[in-house]
């Protein structure tokens, strides 16, 4: 008969040897045994931003090690759920296949090299996922300064595009040049030569027929007019033959 007390009270004074006690807690001993022990990974300090560790609480069963013994997460660090619920898993796979054996110590190994390579990957992905941006950012910046792949499709739009709008530009342009050169009225009435004989013209067309108002005459000569001539007589100093100076 399998006396399973004494192979768990034996499996705990051998994990008490091997790991520090900052490192396993005994939490009861009664009925069964309940431990803790914080499982790091291989080189974390290598990886200070993704550094995992879990804190795994054990319980024995009444049987074990021909049972698997009850497994829980007391904490852990840089893990979520669906990274711990994959942990779980894993150390579920590992127990059964230690039925019948002292497995405590094969499961925390197990699981110190799965954080190992979780936490590399994690670096990893991150690496690529930076790389994978800086090069996003170079190929949006190269295109940006190389311009589009020019085709012949794309060279014959264009040329039409571009023919069309020249075609505008002159079009615009003879109508702009058009109104610049459109003389206006004062330069049409300075133009007009035949308006420099339209009083003659005028005259000649009335004929003998041309009335004059002689009314508009009758009073000329209560207008006051200077005389140059006049006023040359009247003074005194004045002799005959001085105009011809």
């Amino acid at each position: 008969m399998t006396d399973y007390q004494e192979e768990q009270r034996n499996e705990i004074e051998a994990l008490q040897s091997i790991y520090n006690p900052d490192e396993i807690e005994i939490v009861e001993t009664e009925p069964y045994h309940i431990f803790n022990v914080k499982v790091v990974p291989q080189d974390a300090d290598n990886f200070p931003d993704h550094a995992m560790s879990a804190n795994i609480q054990f319980t024995y069963t009444a049987d074990y090690p021909d049972s698997m013994p009850a497994m829980d997460f007391a904490d852990s660090e840089n893990m979520d759920d669906a990274q711990l619920n994959s942990l779980m898993d894993f150390m579920k796979s590992q127990a059964e296949e230690n039925l019948g054996m002292a497995m405590i110590f094969t499961i925390i190994s197990a699981v110190q090299e799965r954080l190992t390579d979780m936490m590399e990957k994690a670096a990893k992905d991150e690496e690529e996922e930076a790389e994978r941006k800086k090069q996003e950012h170079e190929e949006a910046e190269r295109k940006r300064f190389e311009g589009t792949r020019v085709t012949v499709e794309t060279f014959l739009a264009w040329k039409k595009k571009f023919d069309a709008e020249m075609a505008e530009q002159r079009r615009l342009k003879g109508i702009s040049d058009i109104v610049s050169k459109k003389p206006t009225g004062k330069a049409l009435f300075l133009s007009d030569t035949s308006m420099n004989d339209s009083d003659v013209k005028f005259l000649q067309d009335e004929g003998d027929t041309l009335e004059v108002d002689e009314s508009l005459f009758e009073n000329m000569g209560d207008l006051e007019l200077d005389d140059d001539d006049d006023d040359d007589d009247d003074d005194p100093d004045y002799k005959p033959g001085d105009d011809d100076d």
